[in-house]
Formats: structure tokens, sequence, C-alpha cells
């Protein structure tokens, strides 16, 4: 089993802050909640914010992964 770091990562922010039909920032990929609650997370809950945008992502634009 791995566990996150003790320190949580930089915003997955990227300054395209628009929310898509689906309610998720078309550039971080994260939605509303996880952007206005980001500072109050823990490192844990951080890290799992940036991997489910990483699969987001991945679903959204299946062809990146190839990249």
């Amino acid at each position: 089993m791995t566990t996150a770091p003790a320190t949580g990562p930089m915003s997955p922010c990227v300054n395209v802050c628009s929310l898509d039909l689906q309610g998720y920032c078309r550039g971080c990929m994260r939605t509303r909640d996880e952007i206005a609650g980001w500072i109050r997370m823990s490192a844990e809950q951080q890290w799992a914010v940036v991997r489910a945008c990483d699969e987001r992502r991945l679903a959204r634009f299946p062809a990146a992964a190839q990249a």
C-alpha cells in the first residue's frame, strides 16, 4: 500500500478558470467545491483531488494518455 506524502501538492490551477457543462474547470478539472475547499483540505485530500483530476482528464482526452 502506498501513502501520499505528508505535504500537499501545489494547486493544480493553470489560470484557465471556467467551468464546463459537467461542472469541471476547463483548466484543472476540479469541481467548484474542490476549488473552494482546496486550502482547507489535508494533504491526503489534496492528493486525492489531484488523482481524480488526472482521471477526469484522461477520460475526457484519451489521446493525451498516448502522447
